[in-house]
């Protein structure tokens, strides 16, 4: 996860990525997270999911590498936040939503608190093949036994076009988290951008795992 990469993406405005409303899968999907959960969003940036969240009554715990995209989520919903540094990481919290600033993988979960359920639209599928298996390690040392995830993957034949988002096919996700229940709920044909211009060849896909 190459921080450089990343910030340049956001300084440039090189952020097809951002979908700027909620996600269909999640607002089909919420209700699979249970009520009044605190909702792991790694990898967040600024996206419109975590006001969703908050507004159905979650607690909201995202992280993400890039602290300009942090800023601007609380600057485009209007809430000013309270900034308190933890190490090599900056937390932003305003009512149910708090947001840290900095690599996911220095997260734990005493810097996070107890969280109980999993939104992943961005993360996985934004890392390179040779870092998902550590992210998806760093996951399960954070969530607990019972936790409910959502989790978003794009399959499409990886050697027409250089990632992110990468393809993850579902072999390689059983892999990932072999030994717990995971099941797809839902696809649809990929849309936005290098995907969408695939056809039927890109296809996004939502799973429930459960922790």
């Amino acid at each position: 996860m190459n921080p450089d990469f990343w910030e340049s993406r956001w300084r440039e405005g090189q952020i097809g990525f951002h979908e700027g409303a909620p996600n269909a899968f999640l607002n089909q999907h919420v209700a699979m997270l249970g009520a009044s959960r605190r909702v792991l969003v790694p990898l967040c940036g600024k996206t419109e999911d975590l006001a969703f969240l908050a507004a159905r009554g979650h607690t909201v715990v995202g992280v993400e590498l890039v602290e300009d995209a942090v800023r601007a989520f609380f600057a485009e919903h209007a809430l000013p936040p309270t900034v308190t540094r933890h190490g090599a990481l900056t937390g932003y919290s305003h009512g149910p939503i708090t947001l840290f600033a900095g690599d996911f993988f220095a997260t734990t979960r005493e810097l996070l608190g107890p969280v109980d359920a999993l939104y992943d639209r961005a993360a996985l599928i934004a890392l390179p093949e040779s870092m998902r298996a550590r992210y998806v390690a760093h996951l399960r040392a954070l969530l607990p036994a019972g936790a409910d995830g959502l989790v978003i993957t794009v399959e499409y034949p990886q050697e027409a076009m250089e990632g992110p988002p990468f393809s993850v096919p579902e072999a390689e996700l059983r892999r990932h988290y072999q030994g717990l229940s995971i099941d797809r709920i839902d696809q649809a044909p990929a849309e936005g951008g290098r995907l969408a211009a695939m056809g039927g060849a890109a296809v996004t896909c939502a799973w429930r795992v459960r922790f």
